[in-house]
């Protein structure tokens, strides 16, 4: 029980050290990277649901694009028609997109396989087209989500993008150090049982349905969150924020995280915000048109999860421990 504490202790005050490193990294850098860190941040925590769901509960999603969506408008609509505060619009996001990610989940209990995967997609279709029905929502233009100004004490240096960097980043960070106890918890381990047989679960004791509605519940929760902060570092909400494109990108940055652990969720954000640079130089070295310039980055992040699933399907970190486990004991027997 000492030990246990103590790693927890030494696990939050990593996080803690983390986090001001990040403060003052984000006073040194030009606004494209402050932007850039933001949009990583939102990455993290919208990568970090699909491994608790997938990698975790062993339920698949493709439509996570369309909880974001959920949580990003919720906290838009709190924020221009309540005025308050950014943390509270976030809170309200994690819990609207929560509920429903339960409703979906109890429906999920009961699906598996490319029948959950395809119920899931077909949300993240839909839910553009249902957007704009309602004026509610701001229809096609979406509603605007102005956090507003930095506080005045954080000196004239401090802009409005840091701001955005600093807000995404604590939130990152925040939601980084629960999931990691959550994971480690009893919840956690029910979850891998559940993933691992669930047969053998319920001859545990384990009530598979309500523990596949938890973890997408709690799932739908991070991902409504990471909506929120896309939200605020677009400063809107709009159905073109969250197309269909967003659920597969985040489904590639999981499979390159390692779909199994948590701890390469960083890899799968770099590689996504890393993708738009890396599309926009191949364009202006071939001289393409506006056309594949537009097209390009999704093209390279289809291509990238087809090539990680053929080489690395666990995640190059998996596979890293994989080969350092295999020549462990291959010593070990020698």
């Amino acid at each position: 029980m000492h030990k246990l504490k103590s790693t927890n202790l030494t696990r939050f005050l990593f996080f803690v050290l983390l986090g001001v490193a990040l403060f003052f990294l984000g006073n040194r850098v030009d606004e494209l990277r402050v932007y850039q860190g933001a949009t990583l941040s939102m990455y993290v925590i919208a990568i970090a649901s699909i491994i608790l769901l997938t990698g975790y509960s062993g339920q698949v999603s493709l439509g996570h694009g369309a909880l974001m969506a959920i949580g990003g408008y919720a906290a838009a609509i709190t924020r221009e028609h309540l005025g308050w505060p950014i943390w509270i619009c976030f809170a309200v996001a994690v819990l609207v997109a929560a509920l429903a990610g339960s409703v979906l989940g109890t429906a999920a209990a009961r699906l598996s396989g490319p029948y959950l995967a395809g119920t899931t997609l077909a949300l993240a279709v839909g839910l553009p087209s249902i957007a704009n029905q309602f004026s509610i929502l701001g229809g096609e233009q979406g509603l605007l989500f102005d956090v507003g100004a930095p506080p005045a004490s954080m000196g004239a240096d401090f802009t409005q993008y840091k701001w955005y960097f600093w807000i995404a980043a604590l939130t990152a960070l925040i939601v980084m150090w629960w999931l990691q106890n959550i994971l480690r918890s009893r919840y956690g381990r029910t979850w891998r049982a559940v993933r691992g047989n669930e047969v053998a679960a319920e001859l545990a004791g384990i009530h598979v349905g309500k523990s596949k509605t938890l973890a997408f519940t709690v799932s739908s929760g991070v991902a409504g969150l990471a909506g929120a902060v896309l939200a605020m570092t677009i400063s809107t909400v709009s159905p073109s924020a969250f197309p269909l494109s967003l659920s597969f990108s985040l489904l590639t940055g999981a499979v390159l995280a390692g779909v199994s652990t948590l701890s390469g969720v960083i890899i799968g954000a770099l590689t996504l915000v890393a993708t738009p640079e890396i599309a926009d130089a191949i364009s202006r070295r071939l001289g393409s048109s506006e056309n594949v310039t537009t097209n390009l980055p999704g093209l390279l992040v289809s291509a990238l999860l087809i090539i990680v699933v053929l080489l690395v399907p666990n995640g190059p970190l998996e596979q890293l421990r994989s080969a350092r486990a295999r020549k462990a004991r291959e010593a070990t027997h020698q």
